[in-house]
């Protein structure tokens, strides 16, 4: 079902909220190629979030086991309620799904009628204002997803795929790296939306590891240590390291890790591997405990 999402916001007098972050995606092809992506089947449910007028949701829908999608307006949900009325595996949500419980709120529709477990995967066209607390909401709940495909900003999804010693390497870079195997899939360009947004835009796909790439001993000092080493991006690992505070060690402390794990001093932590930063957390934590 190809669903003209200019027509249909003309049609019932909705004006797209800017606040909301709604573009809707009404290029065919490329809605197409989004749903290809994430390889569905009968045996998967998707979550989609931010439906809006349901272009990729009629294109999920056509693969998919069962679509549920989530969506924040509600002036949109009637209408999809009516868009997908004679559709028995399309559900619509109306929430937030910043403030959802997401696996609470999927479980009825991960079994198939004969009682087979699907497979879960999310495919969104992500409002732009939330795009990081919405993939890293989705990484951390320890959603038993297979895959994740979304379109967000083009600069957005060069820095999760991206690696050590780049500019665009960064925090965000390493906690989606922890989670799964980024890869930027294709650029969209702004014609491709209604309205068009004002930056250009890529889809990403995130295929979630079963088990992370490095052992660590607490997370949550991973991720201290990785933001507080991407904190100051102009100084040096030892430097961002020491002004952190919270980790109480001094810099010949610091010093004598890094010189452990071969990472000379004088680098930034825009160079550092994934593994390194494990290896040195798993030292900060080690060297917290052996205190007593």
């Amino acid at each position: 079902m190809d669903i003209d999402a200019r027509s249909l916001l003309k049609k019932l007098n909705i004006q797209p909220v800017k606040s909301l972050g709604q573009n809707f995606l009404t290029d065919r092809q490329i809605l197409e190629e989004i749903a290809e992506t994430a390889e569905l089947s009968e045996n998967d449910t998707v979550l989609e979030i931010g439906p809006g007028l349901g272009s990729l949701t009629s294109v999920l829908a056509e693969s998919a086991g069962c679509v549920v999608a989530v969506e924040i307006d509600k002036r949109l949900v009637p209408v999809l309620h009516d868009i997908f009325i004679g559709y028995s595996n399309v559900h619509i949500i109306n929430q937030d799904i910043l403030k959802m419980e997401v696996q609470k709120e999927l479980e009825p529709y991960l079994n198939a009628a004969d009682g087979t477990r699907r497979n879960l995967k999310v495919v969104a066209n992500l409002p732009y204002y939330i795009t990081t607390p919405v993939i890293m909401k989705l990484l951390e709940s320890g959603l038993k997803a297979e895959c994740m495909v979304f379109m967000v900003q083009k600069e957005v999804a060069e820095r999760m795929a991206a690696g050590p010693g780049g500019k665009d390497y960064g925090a965000l870079s390493v906690a989606v790296q922890y989670y799964s195997r980024p890869s930027v899939v294709m650029d969209v360009h702004p014609h491709s939306f209604v309205p068009q947004p004002e930056v250009d835009s890529a889809v990403v796909k995130l295929d979630l590891y079963k088990t992370p790439p490095v052992e660590l001993r607490d997370r949550d000092l991973f991720f201290k240590i990785v933001k507080a080493s991407f904190g100051q991006r102009r100084k040096t690992i030892v430097n961002a390291l020491n002004n952190a505070g919270y980790l109480g060690l001094n810099k010949e402390q610091i010093r004598t890790m890094l010189d452990k794990i071969g990472v000379e001093e004088n680098r930034r932590g825009e160079t550092l591997t994934i593994q390194q930063f494990a290896q040195l957390a798993n030292m900060v934590y080690d060297i917290r405990n052996s205190r007593g």
